[in-house]
């Protein structure tokens, strides 16, 4: 079981910043990589980065080189650093954390917080 809380969302500018961040509880020692998904109305949700416990990052094309996802592995808190962001950006996003028990993977969910940027 791995609880994740979420904050940093909000109303920015085209062009401007903002900062997400994910903090795990719980059955945390079973997790192995924490990331961010966003889902815009009518849309399909989609991964934007994830990262893994040894470090190592993915992006999904769209946010490369504006986005940067983090993660302070004592405190089991993930952040998003989300630059130049556009209207497009515009979205849900979710937490997630990926977790193994024995060869099972579980999938967890934080709640969500809106992102909303004006063109």
């Amino acid at each position: 079981q791995v609880q994740l809380v979420e904050s940093g969302g909000g109303l920015v500018q085209a062009g401007g910043s903002l900062r997400l961040s994910c903090t795990a509880s719980g059955n945390t020692f079973s997790v192995f990589s924490m990331g961010w998904y966003r889902q815009a109305p009518g849309k399909q949700r989609e991964v934007v980065a994830f990262i893994l416990s040894g470090g190592s990052t993915n992006y999904v094309d769209s946010v490369k080189g504006r986005f940067t996802i983090s993660r302070d592995n004592a405190g089991n808190t993930v952040y998003l650093q989300m630059n130049s962001l556009k209207f497009e950006d515009t979205a849900v996003y979710y937490c997630n954390a990926r977790s193994k028990y024995g060869l099972s993977f579980l999938n967890h969910w934080g709640q969500g917080t809106q992102v909303t940027v004006s063109s």
